[in-house]
């Protein structure tokens, strides 16, 4: 079972095409599945941490089923993008439906163009490398590859990191700060890899444009846009007031375990490819996603993904769960907020 658990992850892929084919306001089905019908069922399912025996683990780093999983994302992906494309560009289409069409595509560019693309940007394959460089393309999110992996990795937890979460700091200002400060710093850090990446999405869109028209394009941007939200409130959730302390020397202390948090629940496992497990996946950047390991001493998060980012949504209620939890962290490893 534990070989095709990941099979669920196809689940969100079908349910976009569903959302694109009925091309009504059922296209809402694919954001309910993910936000709704998936949070209530991982409500009633235990959280799993059991540790995988060594022997089991270097039998599973090794089968090639597991990376295959991931590169059969990349040409749904581009498909969900052709059929969009095609969906949208449709005349007489009602602003809700073409609203319900953009979520669909959107959820699709956020879990798939961004989130396999962050595992297969992390490989040291050069194959899988341009995989996650394509995805990314279809998220007009290029920067994400400079920025997550050269500043991210090494800066988590400090406030020079793009994508760590500041404690009181609510979503919707993270959202601003985020997308500002990742495009900016990845310019900075790899101006050529940028440059191809403008090129690469320029002409993506262009593509789009010659082929479907101008409706089709701004259907596409405004996917884009909804993927990358759905990123920044991923990385919103995993970080959110975990802090490095800064030494006497003047850098920060070694990345812990504790300084991301961690969700074992199944669901989000399964639909995620083991991003949820995001404390070890800090710990050992180049571990595939399928030996990653519940951390005991990691911080955990109360439900998963989806509901988590649900409750991101609300700063109040958000502050009201999450800061406690915090402080707890916080007190526990003897740093200062």
């Amino acid at each position: 079972m534990n070989r095709y658990k990941y099979l669920l992850a196809f689940t969100l892929p079908l349910s976009v095409a569903l959302s694109l084919e009925w091309g009504d306001r059922r296209a809402f089905f694919a954001v309910l599945y993910g936000f709704v019908l998936l949070p209530f069922f991982e409500l009633l399912l235990p959280v799993s941490s059991r540790p995988l025996p060594q022997i089991e683990e270097r039998g599973l780093e090794s089968d090639r089923l597991y990376d295959g999983m991931l590169w059969l994302m990349v040409p749904i992906q581009y498909g969900l993008l052709l059929f969009f494309c095609f969906r949208i560009s449709s005349e007489g289409m009602s602003p809700i439906v073409g609203l319900a069409l953009i979520s669909a595509f959107g959820l699709a560019c956020g879990v798939i163009g961004i989130n396999v693309a962050h595992e297969l940007g992390h490989r040291k394959s050069r194959f899988e490398r341009v995989l996650a460089r394509a995805l990314l393309a279809t998220s007009l999110n290029w920067q994400f590859y400079v920025e997550h992996n050269r500043g991210h990795h090494r800066n988590v937890g400090t406030p020079g990191d793009t994508e760590t979460s500041m404690l009181n700091e609510s979503l919707y200002r993270f959202w601003i700060r985020a997308i500002r400060d990742s495009f900016l710093g990845a310019w900075m850090r790899d101006r050529n890899e940028m440059i191809l990446g403008i090129a690469v999405e320029f002409f993506l869109m262009a593509a789009i444009y010659s082929a479907f028209g101008g409706r089709a394009l701004a259907g596409f941007v405004g996917s884009a846009l909804f993927g990358v939200l759905l990123l920044q409130s991923v990385n919103y959730i995993e970080h959110y007031g975990l802090t490095r302390k800064r030494l006497t020397s003047g850098g920060y202390e070694q990345v812990m375990a504790h300084h991301s948090w961690n969700s074992s629940h199944m669901l989000s496992r399964a639909m995620l490819f083991e991003l949820s497990r995001h404390s070890d996946h800090h710990a050992n950047v180049t571990r595939k996603y399928q030996i990653l390991r519940h951390l005991e001493e990691s911080p955990q998060m109360p439900v998963g993904y989806p509901s988590m980012i649900i409750l991101a949504l609300i700063p109040p209620l958000w502050f009201k769960v999450m800061n406690p939890r915090v402080l707890a962290s916080q007190a526990s490893h003897s740093l200062p907020l």
